[in-house]
C-alpha cells in the first residue's frame, strides 16, 4: 500500500544562497515565480494573504488529475486576499517554512477546518551554487477522502515551482 506522507524536490541552481533566499523570502519575488501576490511581508508567525492572478481552469485542472490516475474532482477558485500561508521559521540564509492547507483549491475542501502540511525550503551552497530542497510533510492529517489527491496535485506543484525559482533566479 502506497503512502502519501511527504514530498521531497531537489534542483541545484546556479545562483549563490543569498539570491535564492531572497526569491523565497521577498513577496515580490516570490509572486513572480510562485505566481500568488502577497498582502504582507513573511514574518515567523504571520498568516501571509494573497491573491492568486488568473484563477485556476477547472478543466485542465481535471484533465491533469486524469493524467495521474485519479477521479477528476471539482476546484473552488480561492478568493482573493485569503490566507495563503501561516509562517513558521525564518533562519537566514538556510531555512524558510511554512504551514498551509495542501490542494486547498479542492472543492471537497474546507480551508478553514483543514489541517495544514508544513513546507520547508533547505539551502545549501555548493560548488555549482545553491542545492534548493522543498519538503512537504504532514500528509498523514490530511482527510483520507483527499490524501491521495492532495499528495499527487502538490507533488506534480512542487516539481513546476522548482522549474519556476530555477528559471527565475538563472534568468532563464
Amino acid at each position: 500500500m502506497k503512502t502519501y506522507d511527504r514530498i521531497e524536490k531537489q534542483v541545484v541552481l546556479r545562483a549563490p544562497v543569498e539570491r535564492v533566499w531572497h526569491a523565497l523570502t521577498n513577496i515580490q519575488e516570490f509572486a513572480q515565480w510562485f505566481g500568488v501576490k502577497l498582502d504582507h511581508p513573511f514574518a515567523p508567525g504571520r498568516a501571509i494573504t494573497g491573491s492568486f492572478e488568473g484563477g485556476f481552469d477547472q478543466d485542465e485542472i481535471e484533465r491533469y488529475q486524469a493524467s495521474l490516475g485519479l477521479q477528476p474532482a471539482a476546484i473552488r477558485q480561492p478568493l482573493p486576499h485569503e490566507v495563503f500561508c501561516t509562517v513558521e521559521r525564518m533562519e537566514a540564509p538556510r531555512l524558510f517554512s511554512f504551514r498551509w492547507v495542501p490542494f486547498g483549491i479542492d472543492a471537497d475542501c474546507d480551508p478553514g477546518q483543514e489541517p495544514t502540511t508544513l513546507v520547508e525550503f533547505q539551502l545549501e551552497p555548493i560548488p555549482e551554487g545553491t542545492r534548493l530542497t522543498i519538503t512537504e510533510s504532514g500528509f498523514e492529517r490530511v482527510p483520507a477522502h483527499r490524501r491521495e489527491r492532495a499528495f499527487m496535485m502538490n507533488d506534480g506543484g512542487w516539481s513546476a515551482q522548482a522549474d519556476n525559482i530555477r528559471r527565475h533566479v538563472e534568468g532563464a
